[in-house]
């Protein structure tokens, strides 16, 4: 699946390895990133999705630093496309609002795609504390 991430909350995206992420005792995971410890949060499992490729062993994918109201995590995802402009169609006009999710789009190959809402997304981790009240 592709998803939408705003520009505006990614400060940098970096590789990780196994090694890179420690496991806490309450479940949750955390990484070193400069100096600064920040929670893990892995979008596949927020969103429930089947396990394929490298991130099965978890030797590879992307973490993509968040900071968004004050609040920094590290997200991990399978890959980055790139970057466009899209145009936001709200949910919530027609239906219901969705957690995680602030719009959807229609890419430039005519499928749609999420936006997804980082911070919402990060609250939806059962294994993350939550970040914002």
């Amino acid at each position: 699946e592709v998803y939408v991430l705003p520009l505006s909350a990614d400060v940098e995206t970096i590789s990780v390895r196994q090694d890179n992420i420690t496991r806490l005792a309450s479940g949750g995971e955390v990484v070193v990133v400069r100096g600064e410890v920040l929670p893990v949060v892995w979008l596949r499992r927020v969103l429930r999705t089947p396990k394929t490729g490298a991130l099965d062993e978890r030797v590879g994918g992307l973490l993509v630093i968040i900071e968004e109201q004050g609040h920094r995590f590290a997200l991990v995802v399978d890959d980055l496309l790139g970057q466009q402009q899209v145009v936001i169609k709200s949910l919530e006009t027609n239906l219901q609002k969705v957690p995680g999710v602030s719009g959807a789009t229609i890419l430039g190959n005519g499928r749609v795609a999420l936006i997804l809402d980082p911070l919402s997304v990060a609250n939806l981790d059962p294994c993350t504390p939550a970040l914002a009240n």
